[in-house]
């Protein structure tokens, strides 16, 4: 494990191997659904490093991935939509971050082991909310998508909620998801570039020695969407991420 964040003569190889190849499989999650990279990358990666610079870390990559994946369709996204979500989104996101920043390392492999079971569970179960949702409803998956943004690098589950109950067409949905991923990276990029967490050097070699990955992630993704169905693609990631967060549950609970 990455105890400090040392530079790369110090870090295992096999340690990098690890999270390169975890991090190709998230952003292949990222290419098919729009989000999720956090839940897919977040428990591997806590094995190897900080908690605390993880989320920082994957607001880097994310964001070249939104913005990588908008530019051909951003005229499609759902205008309206993004004016209601995305004031509330960065209230939430401060929130979010004022929480990371004040809380335990050992508390935030709690809540996000967690996080990602009931995420899980959730997705597996099937459930859809009957009939569309309001605009009001804007107000709780803004502030508490943006809270999970900052805590965890994913609200994206939330606004995918939101915008399935809101809009009918499928690749507006998409576009409109893709198009908050970006703005919400960027919140968050804004204000761990305030708060000097960027300063870390270290930080953004691991970044640079991730971001190959991400690209190839994405375009991978891009090409199992035309032989796959997304629902059969993404159930069987749900199973892995589920079982991943049981695993860092275990790992916190056999510590303490």
């Amino acid at each position: 494990m990455i105890d400090n964040f040392v530079f790369w003569p110090s870090i295992p190889a096999p340690d990098i191997l690890v999270m390169w190849l975890s991090t190709v499989v998230a952003y292949v999650i990222f290419g098919i659904a729009g989000f999720g990279t956090a839940l897919v990358a977040s428990p591997m990666l806590a094995f190897f490093m900080p908690v605390s610079k993880i989320v920082p870390l994957l607001a880097l990559l994310d964001f070249s991935a939104a913005v990588t994946k908008i530019t051909k369709d951003r005229n499609k996204a759902n205008v309206a939509e993004l004016k209601r979500l995305v004031p509330l989104m960065i209230v939430g996101s401060i929130v979010g971050a004022g929480i990371l920043f004040f809380t335990k390392p050992d508390i935030l492999l709690l809540l996000l082991g967690a996080f990602v079971v009931c995420y899980s569970i959730y997705s597996l179960s099937g459930y859809k909310p009957a009939g569309r949702l309001g605009p009001k409803s804007s107000i709780p998956f803004g502030l508490v998508g943006g809270v999970f943004s900052a805590l965890f690098g994913s609200g994206g589950f939330l606004y995918a909620i939101y915008l399935a109950g809101r809009i009918e067409a499928k690749e507006q949905i998409a576009v409109t998801q893709s198009t908050l991923i970006g703005l919400s990276t960027l919140t968050r990029l804004v204000l761990f570039l305030v708060a000097g967490i960027y300063t870390d050097r270290s930080l953004l070699l691991i970044a640079a020695i991730l971001a190959p990955a991400m690209l190839i992630g994405i375009f991978i993704g891009r090409h199992i969407t035309l032989r796959l169905s997304k629902a059969q693609f993404i159930r069987v990631v749900n199973v892995l991420v589920l079982l991943s967060g049981i695993f860092l549950l275990i790992r916190y609970f056999s510590s303490n």
